[in-house]
């Protein structure tokens, strides 16, 4: 009976750890066709719909954007009517947090509406990409749902994440990678703050923070 208990503990144990680490593996930024209107080139930025030269270079001055609300007031301010920003959107994009994005932020998704700025809101707090497809697919099939994840990301653990994951953010790159994982274990946003804030800069730094957690 003893070896059967021991046995049941490392295997409950186990699946603990297998589970947790699908959990740290789904968490990134969606994978897609969308560009990244925080770290996009301005090659990039000029062959988007409606982005003149001189849109491009205030993007490049401002940037990075807190968010797709604040870059939407900026080019609101820049003429660009509702119609050619949702034709924008469905090429370069700020991704949303699934977990804290408000619904303002949701409703600036293509195609998103009223509907999903309710249903990103009710599943909260999201794990993974399979709690994703899970849930979203019973409203808008599996096709629309893998469009939708283009939009939105689950912040990556600081203390776990795998060199994937933090590529799967937004102009990481391997540097991000070696010093996100330097420093670990991480505890606080003043250490994360301090200690890229060596390499960015503040601002930079703060964009990465939108994309992580630490747990």
């Amino acid at each position: 009976m003893t070896r059967y208990r021991s046995l049941l503990i490392t295997s409950i144990v186990i699946g603990i750890v297998i589970a947790g680490r699908v959990s740290i593996l789904d968490a990134q930024v969606g994978k897609g066709a969308i560009a990244d209107l925080n770290t996009a080139t301005e090659e990039t930025l000029r062959a988007l719909p409606h982005i003149t030269p001189a849109i491009a270079k205030g993007l490049l001055e401002r940037r990075p954007f807190a968010s797709i609300v604040e870059l939407n007031t900026y080019l609101t301010g820049q003429s660009l009517t509702p119609e050619q920003l949702t034709d924008l959107y469905r090429k370069a994009f700020i991704h949303v947090n699934l977990n804290t994005g408000t619904r303002e932020e949701i409703l600036l998704i293509p195609g998103a509406g009223n509907r999903m700025a309710r249903e990103f809101a009710e599943y909260r707090p999201w794990k993974t990409w399979a709690q994703f497809d899970k849930e979203i697919g019973k409203y808008v099939g599996q096709p629309e749902t893998d469009r939708l994840k283009q939009y939105v990301f689950i912040p990556v653990n600081l203390n776990t994440a795998s060199d994937e994951d933090i590529l799967s953010i937004p102009g990481a790159g391997p540097r991000m990678v070696r010093e996100f994982k330097e420093y670990r274990p991480w505890k606080t946003k003043e250490q994360f703050e301090k200690e890229i804030g060596k390499y960015v800069g503040a601002k930079e730094t703060a964009r990465l923070w939108r994309y992580v957690t630490i747990q």
